[in-house]
């Protein structure tokens, strides 16, 4: 079983800065792909940024010179720092992989954390 755990979220003022965590733990043969998605009340959920095991990021553009995804590949966590904070970045959180559990699995199979709020007041 694969379970990925966020931290990180809360409060903050527009113009602030606040750190996301995510620890992907358990059956764990091999990650691709980390990252985060939000999902603001009353809309779809979206990509913000995402970083493969080597290094490729990708991201939406409204987050791009703000937020900055990152790795650390040995211990299977993924952050992501938020800086400029604006009141359009509140959301829930989501921590995503893209994990294959053991060596005999088909392929990877995609995984989500249960979701960390941010809110930014103005």
């Amino acid at each position: 079983q694969v379970q990925l755990v966020e931290s990180g979220g809360g409060l903050v003022q527009a113009g602030g800065s606040l750190r996301l965590s995510c620890a992907a733990s358990g059956s764990i043969f091999s990650i691709n792909t980390m990252g985060w998605y939000r999902q603001a009340p009353g809309k779809q959920r979206e990509l913000v940024a995402t970083m493969t095991s080597s290094g490729t990021t990708n991201g939406a553009d409204s987050v791009k010179g703000r937020f900055i995804v990152s790795r650390d590949n040995a211990k299977n966590l993924v952050y992501l720092q938020m800086n400029s904070l604006k009141p359009e970045d509140t959301a829930v959180y989501y921590c995503n992989a893209i994990i294959k559990p053991n060596r005999y699995s088909p392929g990877f199979f995609m995984y989500w954390g249960q979701g960390t709020q941010v809110t930014v007041s103005s």
